[in-house]
């Protein structure tokens, strides 16, 4: 117990004073609340917006922790969005069905990216290279699924659509409980927590700290008797199940996906979301992806075509003037300040780690 609470309390993630815990739990109890004050409809955009966090966490582990970009995560998250449609909806009638093709969505994803990273980092391939190869392997997933649209590419009963989407996706059940609604919005808002507070404990552990050497130093890493490659294809079959993960809420939420799902544009996002926030924190790019979800939604139901234009706006604007991350930067700030006051009761946090 005390080992959990030390690896949840450490140093590599914003936050650990007893301060930051006390405000942590505020949220998660207006967030508990919110139903009560919302419908059934915008409690089922908030889940939207949470549904999103775990890619992004995976993406901050890879890339923010590990060094390692990818523009493949997407590609990751319509894996296990298919295979979990194809499973659920050949599983009709089967209460136990969904969990069973989440499952399965899971698995399909973490096999994919096992057997791509092993290729990748046991062939020793440079990084600049490897956004390049996990962007191909999205362009070609996307290409491939928008060729599916004839009669003859069905599995069981399930048409997979071709762009006009796979439909009729079965809501997430265990048993006889079907998640809809608000039951549907507290399911996403417990998985999207426990995510979170998992991927905090693996930064803080031995394990996470290792994976920081990596990044700062791979040869001298090596050199201490630490197997590189074993721990980057670690944590990259690690973000993959995570982008599975918000892929299977996704199609448990909206019941339907097409292959713009995985492509560039989608692509692009969860690196915006990931780098707005900081790509050095979790809890920074957990905020960033609810907030710019929140945006982009608010802005497209106002009529605005713009969306994406104005995140990429942001984007640009954060790595001209940001480069840690807006949050992170603000956080950086606001500890230097305290700390210049002589003494500092929350996490001394450094994203030079």
């Amino acid at each position: 117990m005390r080992r959990a609470i030390a690896t949840l309390t450490g140093t590599n993630d914003i936050g650990h004073s007893p301060t930051f815990w006390a405000g942590f739990l505020l949220v998660l109890v207006g967030l508990a609340a919110y139903p009560a004050m919302a419908s059934e409809f915008e409690a089922s955009n908030v889940a939207y917006y949470l549904l999103n966090i775990p890619i992004a966490l995976g993406l901050c582990l890879l890339w923010g922790y590990g060094g390692v970009l990818s523009f493949g995560q997407v590609a990751y998250f319509g894996i296990a969005a298919y295979v979990y449609g194809i499973i659920a909806g050949n599983m009709t009638g089967n209460s136990w069905g969904p969990l069973i093709g989440s499952i399965g969505g899971l698995a399909a994803s973490a096999a994919v990216a096992g057997i791509f990273g092993y290729f990748v980092f046991y062939a020793r391939v440079q990084g600049w290279i490897v956004p390049i190869l996990t962007l191909v392997l999205t362009l070609l997933l996307e290409t491939f699924l928008g060729q599916t649209a004839g009669y003859q590419w069905r599995v069981g009963q399930v048409q997979l659509g071709g762009y006009n989407g796979m439909t009729g996706i079965p809501p997430f059940q265990i048993g006889n409980l079907i998640f809809f609604g608000y039951s549907f919005y507290y399911y996403v808002l417990v998985v999207v927590i426990l995510s979170y507070l998992a991927c905090r404990m693996l930064v803080n552990a031995k394990a996470g700290k290792v994976l920081l050497a990596i990044r700062e130093d791979p040869l001298r890493t090596e050199l201490l008797g630490y197997d590189i490659r074993a721990r980057q294809w670690s944590i990259f079959v690690l973000a993959s199940v995570l982008a599975g993960l918000s892929g299977i809420l996704y199609v448990q939420w909206g019941n339907y996906i097409t292959p713009t799902q995985v492509g560039l544009a989608q692509a692009s996002l969860p690196i915006i979301w990931v780098a707005v926030g900081g790509r050095d924190s979790l809890l920074a790019c957990a905020i960033s992806t609810y907030a710019l979800n929140w945006l982009t939604y608010t802005l497209s139901s106002a009529g605005y075509q713009s969306a994406l234009v104005i995140i990429g706006f942001l984007l640009i604007i954060v790595m001209m003037f940001f480069p840690r991350g807006i949050i992170v930067t603000i956080a950086r700030a606001a500890i230097w300040r305290r700390e210049g006051k002589g003494g500092i009761d929350d996490v001394r946090y450094d994203p030079r780690h």
